[in-house]
């Protein structure tokens, strides 16, 4: 019989090495809005959102001052913060618009809606939600027919009170 992982698994956090650990805070913390748990010493801080210990780890301990990886090489491709509705992830896409933070795209993937940036070190960082499970596009056959589509970004943000509106 073959091995499965449990159905309720999920993948609790990421910790990623950085070379400079204000330049990191100044994305996650003041851009993104994630709370610090948590420091070890002056090389590392523990991050998260709703008092969880942590959902993000950044650390010095081996890249200070280091330059990412070049552009064809293995590593991190991004990684994905989910949120928990449009309105939510319509929030954080209008705070990347005022203040100005480069987006490098934004998908439709039939199953989720996506923002995609890069944080200050080079890292993928996907911003999304998901649709509701009855909601996502499957084939006559059973099978899951994801899609890379342009998102509705006016549609995404205008999940937003009038008050929050740009």
């Amino acid at each position: 019989m073959e091995f499965k992982v449990h159905p309720d698994v999920k993948i609790g956090h990421i910790h990623l090495t950085v070379s400079d650990l204000q330049k990191s805070l100044a994305f996650y913390r003041d851009l993104l809005g994630f709370e610090i748990t948590a420091y070890y010493s002056d090389s590392a801080v523990f991050l998260s959102a709703g008092g969880y210990h942590h959902h993000i780890g950044l650390n010095t301990w081996n890249g200070k001052g280091a330059a990412p990886p070049p552009q064809g090489h293995t590593g991190l491709y991004h990684f994905a913060i989910l949120y928990p509705g449009r309105k939510e992830l319509a929030r954080v896409l209008k705070r990347l618009y005022e203040k100005n933070y480069p987006i490098e795209g934004a998908s439709d993937h039939g199953v989720s809606e996506a923002i995609y940036l890069k944080d200050p070190d080079g890292n993928g960082v996907e911003l999304y939600t998901d649709r509701a499970l009855e909601e996502w596009p499957i084939d006559s056959e059973g099978h899951l027919q994801m899609t890379t589509n342009h998102l509705d970004v006016l549609g995404l943000l205008s999940e937003l009170d009038e008050e929050e509106n740009l």
